[in-house]
């Protein structure tokens, strides 16, 4: 028995050994990489940079009172249409007590005056008619009674606007009444009946009541950076990728680029302006947020290759082209026009050649998890 217990140890060392030679022997043979090939294709190259703002309406503008009060009515809503001239709001003047003293008193004064004036008017007639006053004075005193009369409804409209800021002589032009001053969209109404709103003067830019714009004439209102800013001019096209329409995209062409550039989270940024190309079917809401992608350059339908392919000697760019199995040659290339992602080849390729993924041995080395 111990004969045989002897045996079955000596053969499960031989095995143990065995099996950790031929281990540390394949793991010294590392397997050969196998490099993964790519061929040439043509395609359009775009080179752009981006740009992030808003779209906003072209002219907006913001309706305020030219007296001061309540709100009494509002004739307006958001999103309803109006034009140049429609009634927004209409206000009820508060008097303010000491011009509505002042007009009552000029409207007593002017009530004298015309009855003094009008006495001395029939004192004249009778003059006249007696033979003993010329009739020079008797015109002089249909004037100062026409005068008088004048003065008084003055006083009295006077008296009316300071009370309800109209009057019935100047109805026409009355300062209660708001009134658009543009054709357009309602886009904001931020007060309600009964509001007090006060209007604009040298120390106060007045209550809005509402804000109007032409939907119709839109903007694209962004940010570029600094390094890029050197890059456009304008008439370049941008293609803007609005969040509330995914699906979307909307053309417009830079017609603005600022020649001063202001701080914006420690960078220098550039505002820019584009005229949005209007669709049919696409409505754009003001303040959308909006991303811009600026041409800078293109090439259509040239060769081109993933960047990724392209390997360098010193600032020479080159590529290894298979010539057999899993045999390359280099191949030096003249570059053109990059996006990033694909770069354009002007000569040294042809559509067959068959290129060389110099990082295959990186993607297998990523792709076997790392022993401990």
């Amino acid at each position: 028995m111990k004969k045989f217990f002897g045996i079955l140890g000596v053969l499960v060392l031989v095995v143990v050994v065995a099996g950790t030679m031929v281990f540390l022997y394949k793991k010294s043979h590392k397997k050969p990489v196998v490099y993964t090939t790519a061929t040439p294709v043509r395609t359009d190259i775009v080179e752009k940079t981006v740009a992030t703002g808003s779209i906003v309406p072209r002219e907006e503008v913001a309706m305020k009172p030219l007296v001061s009060g309540i709100i009494e009515e509002l004739y307006v809503q958001e999103g309803q249409s109006v034009k140049e001239g429609d009634p927004v709001a209409k206000v009820r003047v508060i008097p303010n007590m000491t011009q509505l003293s002042e007009a009552d008193s000029r409207v007593k004064k002017a009530a004298i005056g015309l009855a003094d004036a009008r006495l001395k008017l029939e004192r004249q007639k009778e003059l006249f008619a007696q033979g003993t006053a010329p009739r020079a004075d008797l015109d002089n005193a249909q004037v100062a009674a026409d005068t008088a009369r004048e003065e008084l409804e003055a006083a009295k409209s006077d008296l009316e606007i300071v009370k309800t800021g109209a009057s019935e002589r100047v109805a026409s032009s009355a300062t209660t009444l708001v009134r658009s001053t543009m054709s357009g969209m309602v886009l904001e109404v931020p007060i309600k009946v009964g509001n007090s709103v006060i209007q604009a003067n040298n120390f106060n830019e007045g209550t809005t009541i509402a804000s109007v714009a032409n939907m119709r004439d839109m903007i694209f209102d962004g940010k570029v950076d600094e390094s890029e800013v050197g890059k456009i001019r304008p008439g370049m096209d941008l293609l803007l990728t609005v969040g509330a329409l995914p699906d979307k995209k909307i053309q417009a062409k830079l017609e603005h680029i600022a020649p001063k550039g202001v701080a914006d989270n420690g960078a220098i940024q550039f505002e820019i302006k584009a005229a949005v190309e209007p669709q049919p079917d696409v409505f754009l809401r003001a303040n959308y947020s909006a991303n811009a992608d600026i041409v800078l350059d293109r090439a259509d339908d040239v060769l081109a290759i993933d960047e990724g392919l392209v390997q360098f000697d010193g600032d020479k760019p080159y590529v290894e082209v298979e010539t057999g199995p899993q045999k390359f040659e280099r191949r030096d290339i003249v570059t053109g026009l990059s996006d990033g992602i694909q770069i354009e080849v002007k000569s040294g390729l042809s559509a067959a050649d068959k290129i060389k993924n110099p990082n295959t041995d990186l993607q297998a080395a990523a792709a076997t998890p790392a022993r401990r």
